[in-house]
């Protein structure tokens, strides 16, 4: 019999467990074919790989010296076969799938748009969620390529998961509220100027809520305790005038209420795209980051006032290019 990588996997699972049964049990084998098989095993290499006996299996000096090589064959060969994989599947920079994980708002609508008419032919499905570190296991099991995600705007995602993110968009947050309201006569809303409003804004993770109460804080006042609820109600609340809301820049109010930017840009929001470096996705993701760029520029312009306000925050809009790391369009709290 010739020895082979799966014999090696025996072995070493029969050295981790310290026992035949426990080692049958994690490779999903009965224990007396795992038994005849180890045996096989000792015949080819010329002796006794363990000494058994009631306490389980512990490795010989052969056993030992085996052990040792398939350490080092086994995790080399596993390897191989990930860059051969990589290589096959990332041959072309273009991928024929795209399966994109999203927070949710019309930069990702807009993406997808762009991307379906510069690659009609491409096989593209989404994933919604309201939460960064749920979308980012997604990425990291190959569940997903992409990750379109937000964070509150001085915060990164976690790198706990090994994800590359790069930023769309870093934009100051804004207040959805009535157009009759008596703050939404100017250009922006000074945050001190809503000291006795009611606040609603759209579930999430993430430490947004903190900073929200943090920038009050500085304004000179404690907010009221936060609402949060999916964005639906959110709106539903404010044309209902129990309270005010934060949203994105890119949220399209529906008629009769208006967006403001907060004076200065106490809080910001920012979009980012994520995915895993090793993955054939890393091979597309440049031309990704530039469709998502180019759909966030596609639906900002929708906004003019916050155009013309922005010019005079230079530091907010879209990235250059190549930011470090990464939105339900209401703020997530």
């Amino acid at each position: 019999m010739n020895l082979e990588l799966r014999h090696l996997k025996v072995v070493c699972a029969i050295a981790e467990t310290g026992s035949v049964t426990k080692a049958a049990s994690q490779l999903g084998l009965a224990q007396p074919a795992l038994t005849a098989q180890l045996q096989r095993i000792e015949r080819t290499l010329g002796g006794p790989l363990f000494d058994r006996d009631r306490r389980g299996a512990r490795p010989t000096a052969l056993g030992e010296l085996v052990l040792s090589r398939a350490r080092v064959l086994l995790p080399a060969m596993k390897g191989l076969q990930d860059e051969a994989a990589r290589l096959a599947a990332g041959s072309h920079d273009v991928m024929s799938r795209y399966r994109i994980g999203a927070i949710g708002g019309p930069v990702v609508a807009h993406l997808l748009h762009r991307l379906s008419t510069t690659q009609p032919d491409a096989q593209i499905s989404t994933h919604a969620s309201y939460y960064v570190d749920e979308l980012a296991t997604m990425v990291l099991a190959g569940k997903l390529d992409y990750a379109q995600a937000g964070v509150c705007g001085d915060a990164m995602p976690s790198a706990d998961y090994g994800l590359m993110w790069e930023t769309i968009a870093v934009d100051g947050v804004c207040v959805l509220m009535p157009e009759d309201h008596p703050q939404a006569k100017g250009a922006e809303v000074d945050l001190a100027e809503l000291a006795e409003e009611q606040w609603v804004a759209g579930t999430g993770d993430g430490c947004f809520a903190d900073c929200f109460a943090a920038a009050c804080a500085r304004a000179g006042f404690a907010p009221r305790k936060m609402l949060e609820t999916d964005p639906r109600a959110c709106v539903d609340m404010v044309e209902l005038g129990l309270a005010v809301g934060l949203c994105q820049p890119t949220f399209r109010p529906p008629a009769g209420l208006t967006t403001r930017p907060l004076r200065g840009a106490p809080l910001r929001w920012r979009l980012v795209l994520g995915w895993h470096p090793e993955s054939p996705a890393a091979r597309s993701a440049s031309r990704l980051m530039e469709l998502a760029q180019e759909a966030y520029q596609d639906v900002i312009a929708r906004n003019e006032g916050y155009v013309e306000w922005i010019r005079g925050h230079p530091h907010l809009g879209a990235s250059g290019g190549g930011g470090n790391s990464a939105g339900a369009e209401l703020a997530a709290a």
